[in-house]
């Protein structure tokens, strides 16, 4: 089937990353970008860095969607999906190749009172403007997000209190045992752990068990969820987000999903993922684009992410539900490491806490499927690369 025209729906660095790759791959029909919000499109990871502390103002993707041929449609969201047409809230649009790049919502919490999230540029600027000295500041949630807007709160002279339901911080990413080297971390910080909140109501927070936290700023950092209501009605595969295949292909014919709504199926770890995460949003729409293309490209990435928080660079690679132990590399209060391995000591995933060679090297490992010697990987010494059988 000739492609003439690709509609993609969602503007964030999923949508304009396969905007960028179609181009790139030598398409040369129609384009149209749709966003929701009015924004031109930006890059999600500095909001909770560097936007929220002030360092700086905005994150636009440096890309030109003028000289790139491109009908970009800010302030346009997809209502409904069928076969061959999308309908916006500008009425319908047809296409014979279609992007699903829609993201995820941030959960919120039961309650009548103002509760904050940290999503998008709005959402930073407006939440930046109310970390002042003194503001009491309680943050729901001690997983990636919940960390960096304590971490961003806390510089500014805020009484920070977080509040984790896990028994420690990141608990859901990374597991009790690995989270809990992060609590040290908290130091000035009224951390209550194992601690569940009702509702978020004016002034504050109700917890579980009657308790009241007053405060003048709430942020409910909990997660998210993909951004796939508007495709309830349509005969597509939705579980955890948009169904794929390795190719990133959907059950709908010429339908591909990227980014954060997209649940695709990984050879590597047999099993089907779906990541949060900006290497996803940067590396699949190539797969994407060329699926739409009638190439047979796959996609099968060693996932990865990192996080600032506390004046610590946390990196991770890989899968760790694969892996069957932890083996640890230096002692908590320095720099360290943790690594998962699988039966036969074949390495799954790697944390690193400001060791990035070993990140850089640990990622490398596993995408070769390397055997490891347990006796030399204990040791920190040790580079990770000396380590391969």
């Amino acid at each position: 089937m000739t492609v003439e025209h690709v509609v993609v729906v969602g503007a964030g660095l999923s949508g304009v990353r396969t905007v960028e790759a179609l181009r790139g791959r030598g398409y040369a029909g129609r384009l149209t970008l749709l966003g929701q919000e009015r924004h031109r499109p930006y890059d999600r990871p500095p909001l909770s860095k560097a936007v929220l502390k002030g360092d700086a103002d905005t994150s636009f993707i440096d890309t030109d969607l003028e000289r790139l041929q491109v009908d970009f449609r800010p302030g346009v969201a997809a209502k409904s999906l069928r076969a061959g047409v999308v309908e916006t809230t500008e009425g319908e649009l047809d296409y014979d190749g279609l992007v699903i790049a829609t993201g995820a919502d941030p959960i919120r919490l039961p309650g009548d009172g103002p509760q904050h999230v940290l999503r998008t540029l709005d959402d930073a600027h407006e939440l930046r403007v109310m970390l002042v000295p003194g503001a009491r500041v309680t943050v729901i949630g001690a997983g990636w997000i919940g960390a960096e807007v304590a971490t961003a709160a806390r510089r500014a002279g805020c009484a920070v209190t977080v509040i984790e339901a896990a028994q420690a911080p990141l608990a859901s990413a990374i597991g009790t045992e690995l989270g809990a080297r992060t609590i040290p971390w908290y130091d000035g910080i009224d951390l209550r752990l194992g601690t569940m909140v009702e509702s978020v109501d004016e002034g504050g927070v109700r917890l579980v068990g009657g308790e009241f936290v007053e405060s003048h700023v709430v942020v409910t950092g909990i997660g998210v969820r993909p951004a796939v209501e508007w495709l309830a009605d349509a005969d597509i595969d939705l579980h955890n987000g948009v169904v794929t295949d390795e190719h990133l292909r959907t059950s709908l014919p010429g339908v591909v999903a990227v980014g954060d709504c997209a649940a695709w199926w990984s050879r590597r770890w047999g099993a089907r993922l779906r990541v949060e995460h900006w290497d996803t949003a940067i590396n699949a729409p190539e797969v994407a684009a060329a699926t739409l293309m009638g190439e047979e490209a796959v996609y099968d990435p060693v996932p990865y992410f990192w996080s600032e928080q506390f004046g610590h660079m946390l990196q991770y690679a890989g899968h760790h539900a694969s892996g069957e132990r932890i083996v640890h590399r230096g002692e908590p209060e320095g720099k360290w490491a943790a690594v998962w391995l699988t039966a036969d000591d074949r390495l799954a995933a790697v944390l690193a806490v400001d060791r990035p060679r070993d990140l850089v090297q640990g990622r490398r490992i596993i995408e070769a499927g390397h055997r490891l010697d347990t006796e030399r990987l204990v040791d920190p010494q040790v580079a990770l690369r000396d380590c391969v059988v």
